[in-house]
């Protein structure tokens, strides 16, 4: 019944009480006032400083391990840092642009474009990193002067209570509010006619979601994933780039929307790099069971990564184990990171994201193979292409479409504050972060002022010579 329709779930009453609540708080102060802004964004920072261990602590109980120092590094700093970015250049964020008039047809008026707030933003949650993409988005979403609802994953059930505890101490209800989620009350969250809804997971349930949306023509921005490639040059130092690829691909054991989802070498260089690979990931993580690599989030995904694994060795690849000589505790769902060699398409870890630590290596000869295999497919993500070559990066840049690039590096696009983040086609529509993130959330208001003179009341109707002569010389004058 839920099913069919969303808005019967028992959690559709609770979403819609807290959105008229909000909405009527939105239409009692519509344009919060720059210091209300920057004191809504103070109270985010206070939340996350006053409770850092204990949202850490969260994190890692929902994971069953995840990695301290990952938490922190990526979702505590990235958010503080946000908003204190933010708040450096919101006053200039918020003055009205003046923009180009027709001096001819209206000389003595004006126009402007006046960022103002949407109202109340729905923020729907991923488990992979919960605090960084629930906290980031409100960033931008405060900012803009909004208030909003944020429903947390069923995978961050430790968090989400911890928040919905903890955020009436720094918020009111009419400002922020966090939901769990409860018997899979999403599509009834998503079913609510939010201002703008800004969902964070994969292409199958963004379609849901914003099947949901359009009901009530909600816009939306989507954050999905994709398969993200990398490319090594041949000019590029193996060794670096293994170093920087295994950082990447191990980082919260691969569960990253923008991790390098597959790799291509060039042709003859495969064994150097196992054997860079596997000396590297042995002084990195020469426990798997220590804290400092991740667990696969639930017994679930762990069988998909498996069942990923047995069909790519059944249907001909090689599977290298970077931690062969390592035994996971039973109940950690601990995944070794493995390299994958021989693959081809038939495989579901060549047509599926894998967000897990798999990594295909496919091997080429020329730079044109390479582009043409990567806009065979759905435009990824993020691509990260190896090389120093000038003109080679240009090429890639030019030739080769996603959401996001960094070059020479992986993933490190995604932290950089002031760069708009977002995906392309099936990996998403929309932005965030920074200047971006505060006009995604805000409404860029037309406004024309008209002046002392009114040019329009010469072309009046009934229309007769002067107007027919006016717009002769106007159109002239144009043309």
């Amino acid at each position: 019944m839920f099913a069919e329709d969303p808005l019967l779930h028992p959690s559709a009453t609770r979403f819609a009480a807290c959105l008229q609540q909000q909405r009527l708080a939105y239409h009692a102060d519509p344009v919060p006032t720059l210091a209300q802004r920057l004191a809504d964004l103070e109270a985010l920072k206070a939340l996350i400083r006053d409770n850092e261990t204990a949202l850490v602590d969260a994190v890692n109980a929902d994971y069953g391990s995840r990695c301290r120092f990952e938490t922190r590094f990526s979702e505590i700093l990235m958010v503080l840092e946000d908003i204190a970015r933010t708040k450096k250049q919101l006053k200039k964020w918020l003055k009205p642009q003046k923009r180009h008039i027709d001096r001819l047809l209206f000389p003595t008026s004006s126009c402007t474009v006046m960022p103002q707030p949407l109202g109340v933003v729905g923020v729907i949650v991923p488990w992979n990193f919960p605090i960084m993409l629930s906290l980031a988005p409100l960033v931008a979403i405060f900012a803009a002067g909004n208030r909003a609802m944020v429903k947390m994953s069923e995978n961050s059930d430790q968090l989400a209570r911890l928040l919905i505890k903890l955020t009436p101490q720094y918020f009111p209800a009419d400002k922020l509010q966090f939901f769990a989620d409860d018997a899979g009350s999403g599509p009834a969250f998503s079913a609510q006619p939010f201002d703008h809804l800004f969902f964070t997971g994969s292409a199958q349930t963004g379609r849901a979601v914003m099947a949901n949306a359009a009901k009530n023509l909600t816009p939306v921005t989507l954050e999905l994933g994709g398969k993200s490639p990398a490319v090594v040059a041949p000019d590029f130092p193996l060794p670096k780039a293994a170093d920087r690829i295994l950082w990447a691909k191990a980082f919260n054991a691969g569960q990253i929307c923008t991790n390098v989802d597959y790799l291509f070498l060039p042709a003859g260089t495969e064994q150097q790099f196992t054997e860079l690979a596997v000396k590297l990931i042995a002084q990195r993580y020469p426990d798997i069971n220590n804290n400092d690599y991740t667990a696969i989030i639930d017994q679930r995904a762990y069988q998909r990564l498996q069942i990923m694994l047995d069909d790519a060795i059944a249907k001909g690849a090689t599977a290298v184990n970077l931690m062969p000589d390592q035994t996971p505790e039973a109940g950690l769902r601990k995944f070794p990171l493995t390299l994958l060699f021989n693959v081809s398409d038939d495989m579901q870890v060549m047509q599926r994201e894998i967000f897990g630590p798999l990594l295909p290596i496919k091997t080429y000869s020329d730079a044109s193979e390479v582009i043409a295999y990567i806009n065979s497919k759905p435009r990824p993500l993020a691509f990260y292409p190896f090389t120093h070559d000038k003109a080679l990066q240009q090429r890639y840049l030019a030739e080769v479409m996603s959401g996001g690039v960094t070059l020479n590096h992986a993933i490190l696009h995604v932290g950089q504050h002031d760069l708009p983040f977002g995906g392309i086609g099936q990996s998403g529509m929309g932005h965030y972060h920074g200047y971006e993130g505060f006009i995604t959330f805000s409404k860029l208001r037309p406004v024309f002022y008209q002046g002392s003179y009114n040019s329009v009341s010469l072309l009046l109707p009934p229309y007769g010579k002067l107007a027919e002569k006016m717009t002769d010389w106007l159109i002239k004058l144009k043309g």
